[in-house]
């Protein structure tokens, strides 16, 4: 089922965002605030492979705080991030907060539409979508003192779990099979994305800031995530 979640505030917007949704063969709910969008998730018991977040939204819970919220309870839902405003924070915040990626208004159906079949595929090949395939994966994929949990998209380090995003475990898999070498922003962009209409560099550098997070004893001064000067970044094991 390909099920999204859409939150919008604008009758208008989310109407034409329902209709060429629906058009392209998703399931669509919508709510219209975060409160509700909130509300409606977990009476759906959190049967949603990507949701849609206006950010500026009425009441307490903005797209911000519904993006925190929903990623805290599923580290593996698409998250798209709507915004009429063109400031940098806003993007970077949204990514900080969990968001795989954004979409600035005004916006074509074409485009809505790719960014959502972009993000339900990287969705769609999580643990809990993908079927039994011949051959099977590696069950973990270790780098130095780290393990990749392949079927729980999660990292194992000291001993302790953490929970990984879909782009960040792709980011992972790709520096743990490539150890030592330095991969430039482009190249990461396309291996973790792959997506034609996410250009934008600097989404990489944000989530690099996240994974340093979960990593990092000290994330202002990396020791694994090794930022390449003008070119991308370096995993040292």
């Amino acid at each position: 089922m390909k099920k999204i979640l859409i939150a919008e505030d604008e009758q208008a917007i989310r109407e034409f965002i329902v209709i060429n949704l629906n058009r392209a063969g998703y399931q669509t709910m919508e709510a219209g605030n975060g409160q509700e969008a909130l509300d409606l998730y977990a009476k759906e018991n959190g049967d949603f492979d990507v949701a849609v977040l206006d950010i500026m939204m009425p009441g307490e819970k903005d797209g911000f705080a519904v993006c925190r919220e929903l990623r805290q309870q599923n580290p593996a839902i698409g998250i798209i991030m709507l915004t009429a405003r063109t400031q940098e924070m806003d993007k970077v915040t949204g990514l900080m907060m969990g968001a795989d990626d954004y979409v600035t208004k005004p916006f074509s159906p074409s485009e809505l539409v790719a960014r959502v079949d972009a993000i339900y595929r990287r969705v769609s090949l999580s643990p809990s979508h993908a079927q039994e395939q011949a051959p099977k994966p590696p069950a973990t994929i270790s780098s130095g003192e780290f393990t990749l949990d392949v079927k729980n998209r999660s990292l194992i380090h000291d001993g302790k779990t953490t929970l990984l995003t879909n782009i960040e475990f792709k980011i992972l898999k790709l520096f743990f099979t490539h150890p030592g070498e330095s991969l430039g922003r482009t190249e990461i962009l396309k291996e973790a994305w792959d997506d034609p209409f996410v250009s934008d560099e600097k989404i990489v550098d944000v989530n690099m800031r996240r994974l340093r997070l979960k990593i990092e004893k000290d994330p202002s001064n990396p020791k694994h995530i090794v930022t390449v000067w003008g070119l991308g970044y370096r995993w040292d094991e």
